[in-house]
């Protein structure tokens, strides 16, 4: 949850489209890409925390790209249509296709792949795994064209 928002509470918006931002690995070795769109909540980023954390002990670093900074509402069971929006029930992130979400640094390639698979079923979206050097390999085919 963040300190200080806008807005209370904020229209559902579109998950279509590309990530505009942070789709390539920056700042661990091998990064968990978003292969599909979905809203990821702050219980499923921490479960994702928990998981990798675990694994890395103190051996490598975790590196977080995404934070649950949406609110998003529900209205109560059975209660009619009307009398306005309902309350905020939680935080979540909007995750686009091509995001990064998280990153490990420190590790050997064989355990970063088994610790990213790991995190990846803790969330409610297809991913794949991504190396530092594919991204910048495909930044330079970009570039040529």
């Amino acid at each position: 949850m963040p300190k200080k928002i806008k807005y209370r509470k904020v229209q559902k918006g579109r998950k279509a489209g590309i990530s505009k931002g942070a789709r390539d690995v920056l700042f661990g070795e091998y990064g968990l890409q978003a292969v599909e769109a979905a809203w990821v909540t702050a219980q499923q980023i921490e479960a994702v925390r928990v998981t990798i954390s675990r694994r890395l002990k103190k051996v490598g670093r975790m590196f977080l790209r995404i934070f649950p900074d949406k609110p998003f509402t529900r209205k109560p069971a059975e209660t009619r249509m009307g009398k306005g929006k309902g309350n905020v029930e939680g935080w979540v992130s909007v995750v686009k296709r091509g995001r990064i979400m998280f990153e490990v640094a420190g590790l050997d390639e064989l355990t970063a792949k088994e610790v990213l698979r790991n995190a990846a079923y803790k969330l409610p979206l297809k991913t794949k795994i991504v190396k530092k050097i594919d991204t910048a390999i495909k930044q330079v085919e970009q570039e040529h064209e």
